[in-house]
């Protein structure tokens, strides 16, 4: 990981986190929400990688953007479903947060 971007650091460390989360989920849940989570955290990498390789940087920030909406509205869920206790919930939102704080200041120096 040496050299690498803190976006990436970041939110690779997240996603072994959230991996491993969403794979202790209720069997019936792990093709439900835990998919939509799962492909939510996946669309964002993919997001952050067209961010670096591709020409239109703040397009690709803002699609990254919105995965990062979409897994936190998939958390609060988990949270009213009890698959996520209140510390984890707020272990994610204060990851969510840090690594969007690290999207826009990308986009700012993009």
């Amino acid at each position: 990981m040496k050299g690498q971007s803190p976006v990436f650091v970041k939110s690779e460390a997240f996603m072994i986190w959230l991996l491993n989360h969403t794979a202790a989920f209720p069997k019936h849940e792990r093709f439900r929400l835990a998919k939509r989570m799962d492909d939510a955290l996946f669309d964002l990498h993919k997001a952050l990688m067209q961010a670096t390789y591709r020409a239109n940087t703040q397009d690709w920030l803002r699609e990254a953007d919105i995965q990062l909406q979409y897994l936190r509205a998939y958390f609060r869920l988990a949270l009213e479903l009890r698959y996520t206790t209140p510390d984890q919930f707020h272990f994610v939102a204060e990851q969510l947060d840090e690594i969007g704080r690290l999207i826009g200041g990308w986009g700012k120096k993009a």
